[in-house]
This record gives structure tokens, C-alpha cells and sequence, in this order.
């Protein structure tokens, strides 16, 4: 039975470790799980990836909407797994950079609204890792 709600995807082996994944968006995208020949990200890597770019862009939204004037965000992530399959991220950290006309307070609830509410990668992330979070804000450029 299908719902409103059920995305569809694709994933092709393609030899080795090697597959191609098209998602329910129609876009295609490589992996790679042999860390060894590292053609492409794998799979673990993509999902720490997507925490970044999930948070980020609550983060741009957000501030649009403080009318707070962000000219530039880096989401840099980092994490830790556990030695033992499943080797499940345990330790998540992400460290924003802002640059632009911003009030502190304003940047902070945005970062907490996204950790906390929006973001459905970290929320599905928080299930198994604990989620730490700094920021720093750089001056306007002129």
C-alpha cells in the first residue's frame, strides 16, 4: 500500500563494492563501501554528511526568516563509531561557522531548533549518538 508518505529508492551494485543509488528525487549518486579503493564516499560517510547538510539548512531557513543577513555557513561534522558492527555512529560533533550581520541569539535558537525539532537526520542520528554542537560568528565582509 502506498501513501503520500513511501519515497522509493534504487540502489545498483556495479561491481566490487561498488554501487550506484538513485533516489526517489531521480538523482543519482555513487558509493562506495571498500574504504580501500575509496572511489566514492560510503554509505556511514553520506549519512554524516547528510546531518550536515539536513541542519544547515534549517539553519539558512531560520535565519531567512529572522531576517538576519548570513552571507556564508560551513557545517563542519565529525563523529566516532563504535568498533563493534553495527559500527553505528556513537559521537557526533558539529561545529558551525557563520559569517555575516547576525545576532547571537538569533543564530543560537537557530542551531537549537534545528538540533532539537527540524532536523529528522539528527533526530534519527540521536537514537544511537549523542549530538554536541559550537558555533563561531564571523564578521560581515564588505
Amino acid at each position: 500500500m502506498s501513501t503520500d508518505q513511501t519515497k522509493t529508492g534504487i540502489v545498483q551494485w556495479i561491481g566490487k563494492q561498488q554501487f550506484v543509488a538513485v533516489g526517489p528525487s531521480g538523482h543519482a549518486i555513487p558509493f562506495d563501501s571498500d574504504r580501500t579503493s575509496n572511489t566514492a564516499p560510503g554509505p556511514m560517510e553520506f549519512l554524516l554528511l547528510a546531518l550536515g547538510a539536513c541542519t544547515a539548512t534549517d539553519i539558512v531557513i531560520i535565519l531567512e526568516k529572522k531576517r538576519q543577513k548570513l552571507q556564508s555557513l560551513e557545517v563542519i561534522c565529525s563523529g566516532e563509531r563504535a568498533q563493534d558492527p553495527p559500527q553505528v555512529w556513537t559521537k557526533l560533533s558539529l561545529f558551525y561557522r557563520l559569517r555575516g550581520q547576525l545576532e547571537e541569539s538569533g543564530v543560537k535558537q537557530a542551531i537549537q531548533l534545528s538540533e532539537e525539532k527540524y532536523c529528522s537526520v539528527s533526530a534519527t542520528l540521536r537514537k544511537t549518538a549523542t549530538l554536541t554542537w559550537q558555533y563561531e560568528i564571523l564578521p560581515p565582509t564588505e
